[in-house]
């Protein structure tokens, strides 16, 4: 692979997180290290749906749950490859490998920062508060399944609930030892090691997975990723047990914000357009789970989560009034001088959230009630280090060597409420209500001068119900006011000072159920928005841009044949996703919302028998704008941002696994099997879709 050059010295020191950290859990998973278990401790952990069997019949909203099995069908290199599958999802792809992810739910445009993205209920988007949420993509690696939910239940878990909730759901190795390996086009090399173990009584329980891929990357982007997991259970008496959780990762990837140029796609030239650009990501985090039955109708379930993640990102500026030159084949490309810029930026969170879920019998009826309370710091410094090239590491004086050092905070208290009315057997009703109040500030640290802040207080009220026609047939519902608190370079140093937050008024109805063979779900929605605010190049954006509507309907349908194959495909169909009023150069009233395709749809056969798996898994995309303008032709905008009519397209991928032995099995893939070659996005130029590419794969259980 193309190795990364070691940049992180230039950056400030890291706090080891780890190590202060890593001792709670060791003591957690010394206890749990022992002989063969009976039964393995479940580690508590906060699920958005939920294990029970009728679980998702109780959410008055539109649920989709990814399985292990499922992922296994599709063998994806990233999380994108799953989600990109769910109904009513969008994924504006930048590279095959995913280091930074861009998700548009219902039209929201791809890369927007209105869906709360969490990890076994934790939130691991960087900045929710003071900075973009795109930067940390958590690896497949070691998910054993997906959540996505979405309408007036997803207020319990926190802001940016505007597209619902995507919950990562980690797996934890049963006893013993597992080694897989993969390799694949580009020169991808992966390796995973996973390790279990408990108690034989079974109170205790420990594993730790551990990945590392090394890829050239397609048009030569390539990068080196490490990812380590290490998780540990104790139950404590009858009715308390704990979970901890100590995660690092680390990515070097070749990747930068610009794309090639339009004549250059056409003579079907692919290669890295920035070659000398690095993107550097590191996280470490840990998560401590409590969870307490104080009876047979009470739980109360607390969450302590800190993290430190680093994001620096070394880009080599184009040349002053002449940014693009012409390469000896013919074709444009960008045109780079000497001067480096480290755009690099740490985010710290510390977060405690508790849960106290209460069965009862008010008026005379089945309640479940739910009381929660969350309180949240996180701090973001920005630093932009002056270099040149030769000397990438060395701030360079002559160049004026830091130019930017400031620190963005927010400090945020959420209360929450909600309460199940179960009417009848057939009919429940849902009600609940959620208070965030925050406060932003902004400290340059270069000056002496005080902080600015900005605070605000968001009261989002949700209403919903379910109600079972027949055993065959269930009918759902909700309306909820959900918000997206801005962004701190959105409301202090912009000159604009918002009154409220990026708000929207979401509705939704549908259907869901299964018959024999059949399984299917159909869900109507609304967005409307009273201050929809484009996330632009780094999430910044004057706030109150003004009023988007977005309507659609998606919905799923599935068919076994027989006992060895099953049909499954959804649809997303959104005719109306909207600007309301027009934003002086960037959008016009009555134009499509950027990065929001009107239909998508996916369509997979799998086949089981025996030891063999396989499935064909079909994806389309139609067209779609990248800019509010709504320009067809690939041109910049003074911003720098690329517009233009993206053509649709569609991929297929063939997918295949077999069992040699109990303990060993074989995989394969061919991902986009017909090499359909087409335009996944824009930003500084054009993002190419990876071409047909072969992997191969092995697993063993010691």
């Amino acid at each position: 692979m193309n190795r990364t050059p070691d940049f992180r010295a230039a950056s400030p020191r890291r706090r080891p997180l780890a190590l202060a950290l890593g001792l709670a859990l060791s003591m957690g998973a010394g206890a749990a290290l022992a002989a063969e278990q009976d039964d393995a401790v479940a580690m508590p952990r906060i699920d958005v749906v939920g294990k029970a069997e009728n679980q998702a019949s109780l959410i008055p909203g539109a649920v989709e749950v990814i399985t292990a099995a499922q992922i296994d069908q599709i063998q994806p290199r990233s999380t994108e490859d799953v989600l990109r599958r769910v109904p009513g999802i969008f994924i504006k792809r930048e590279e095959e490998s995913a280091v930074v992810t861009n998700i548009g739910v219902r039209g929201l445009t791809a890369g927007d920062y209105k869906t709360l993205v969490l990890e076994d209920g934790v939130p691991i988007q960087p900045g929710l508060f003071v900075g973009n949420s795109r930067y940390y993509n958590p690896r497949i690696q070691r998910m054993e399944g997906v959540e996505v939910l979405k309408g007036a239940a997803s207020l319990r878990y926190g802001p940016n609930t505007i597209g619902g909730v995507i919950n990562f759901l980690t797996r934890t190795p049963e006893d013993g030892a597992v080694v897989s390996a993969r390799i694949g086009s580009w020169d991808t090399v992966e390796a995973t090691a996973e390790l279990g173990a408990s108690t034989r009584g079974g109170d205790a329980s420990f594993g730790l997975i551990a990945t590392r891929a090394e890829s050239d990357g397609f048009m030569d982007k390539g990068y080196g990723m490490t990812d380590l997991m290490l998780k540990s259970g104790l139950t404590i008496g009858d009715h308390q047990s704990i979970g901890f959780k100590l995660a690092h990762y680390k990515n070097d990837a070749n990747i930068s914000y610009r794309g090639i140029f339009p004549d250059a796609y056409a003579a079907g030239a692919r290669f890295n357009p920035a070659p000398d650009d690095f993107f550097l990501t590191g996280r470490t985090s840990f998560d401590l789970n409590h969870d307490w039955e104080l009876s047979a109708s009470a739980r109360l379930k607390t969450l302590f989560y800190a993290s430190e993640m680093y994001r620096d990102y070394w880009r080599f500026a184009t040349v002053s009034g002449a940014a693009t030159t012409s390469s000896p084949e013919g074709y444009t490309v960008w045109n780079y001088g000497n001067n480096l810029n480290g755009n690099n930026r740490e985010f710290t969170r510390l977060g405690l959230e508790t849960r106290l879920s209460l069965d009862h019998a008010a008026f005379g009826i089945g309640n479940e009630a739910e009381f929660g309370l969350r309180l949240m710091q996180e701090d973001m410094k920005d630093v932009t280090v002056l270099a040149v090239r030769g000397r990438p590491r060395t701030p360079d004086l002559g160049r004026g060597g830091i130019s930017q050092d400031r620190l963005d905070s927010g400090d945020s208290l959420a209360l929450f409420a909600q309460n199940r009315f179960d009417i009848s057997e057939q009919l429940s009703v849902t009600a609940g209500l959620r208070v965030e109040s925050f406060e932003q500030t902004r400290k340059n640290r270069r000056s002496t001068a005080p902080a600015d802040s900005f605070s605000n207080t968001e009261v989002m009220p949700g209403l919903g119900a379910t109600w079972v026609i027949n055993p065959s047939v269930q009918v759902f519902g909700s309306v909820y006011r959900a918000f997206a608190p801005p962004l701190v370079g959105s409301v202090l140093g912009a000159g604009d000072t918002p009154t409220e937050a990026e708000k929207s008024l979401n509705l939704e109805f549908g259907l869901r159920g299964d018959h024999g063979a059949f399984s299917y779900s159909a869900t109507a929605f609304q967005m409307d928005f009273s201050n929809q605010v484009d996330p632009g190049v780094s999430g910044i954006r004057a706030p109150n841009q003004g009023d988007a509507l977005h309507r659609g309907l998606e919905g799923a349908l599935g068919y076994a044949i027989g006992s060895s194959l099953r049909l499954e495909g959804n649809f997303t169909w959104i005719p109306t996703a909207e600007y309301r009023e027009d934003r002086p150069g960037e959008a016009l009233k009555g134009n499509r919302i950027a990065y929001a395709p009107e239909r998508m749809a996916n369509l997979s056969l799998a086949y089981q028998a025996g030891p063999l798996q396989a499935a064909l898994l079909f994806n389309y995309v139609s067209e779609q704008f990248g800019d509010g303008l709504n320009r067809r032709e690939f041109t910049t905008a003074s911003t720098g941002t690329w517009g233009g009519l993206m053509p649709s397209y569609s991929t297929t991928d063939l997918t295949a696994s077999y069992a040699l032995s109990e303990n060993l099995s074989l995989s394969g893939a061919i991902k986009n099997l017909t090499d359909k070659d087409y335009i996944a996005g824009l930003r500084q130029g054009l993002y190419i879709g990876p071409e047909r590419s072969f992997e191969f794969g092995v697993r063993y259980r010691f």
